[in-house]
């Protein structure tokens, strides 16, 4: 029961993730107009998922590596977006790359595309996400754009085989694919189609949500470790 004790309750983990994220989404300029929160609360949110992921220490290390590696590499992104202008490129890459370390994470249990109807509606809703903003994405960002776009429908469609091939929790990690898809359509509609209301709020909020998800999914550590 030592064991046991140490570890956090996951309510404890989500209220301090939801109090770090509504910080951080109030420093918006419809909200407080306080950027320094976002500096703050923005990263510590992701943060705060990261620290959760590592405890849940049950199930397959390869696994659990990999989705940490993806929430590093989100915290990589969230950091450079705080720079919107200058930052854009290369947290496009950092989430790029988690996308794929996810992608890896998620075909350890299950290969890649073992079911086909998943890829086939991501790739009609990315390609129909990809129709509507492409007219508004710059030339030099539209190779990166499709690249990443295609990496995270691929993402969101290998977690939802996870789910339809019964995994444990594979619902919830279905849908954290499917809210990281919608945070980042809001984020690329508000960015090259047309400002949204109150755009940070949708577009955060469904992003840690999405996080929140995936490290769910990951098996968590025993209430009854055995005592050897």
């Amino acid at each position: 029961m030592q064991g046991a004790a140490r570890t956090r309750p996951d309510g404890a983990y989500a209220a301090a993730l939801v109090i770090c994220a509504a910080l951080a989404i109030a420093s918006a300029p419809w909200a407080l107009a306080m950027p320094w929160l976002a500096f703050a609360f923005k990263p510590l949110a992701t943060i705060v998922i990261i620290v959760f992921a590592r405890q849940r220490r049950a199930g397959r290390a390869d696994v659990r590596r990999w989705v940490l590696a993806g929430l590093v590499l989100s915290l990589g992104g969230d950091i450079a977006l705080l720079w919107p202008k200058d930052g854009f490129l290369p947290g496009l890459v950092s989430f790029l790359f988690a996308h794929l370390a996810y992608l890896i994470g998620f075909t350890r249990d299950r290969r890649f595309a073992a079911a086909r109807l998943p890829f086939a509606l991501y790739a009609i809703v990315a390609g129909g996400i990809l129709a509507l903003l492409w007219p508004g994405v710059p030339g030099a960002l539209r190779l990166p754009v499709a690249i990443y776009v295609v990496c995270l429908a691929s993402m969101a469609a290998q977690a939802a085989v996870l789910w339809r091939g019964g995994a444990a929790r594979g619902a919830v990690l279905a849908l954290g694919g499917a809210l990281f898809l919608l945070s980042d359509a809001l984020l690329a509609t508000n960015k090259f189609a047309a400002p949204l209301p109150a755009a940070s709020l949708w577009i955060l909020a469904t992003y840690w949500a999405a996080q929140w998800c995936i490290a769910v999914w990951l098996a968590p550590r025993s209430l009854h470790p055995s005592k050897a």
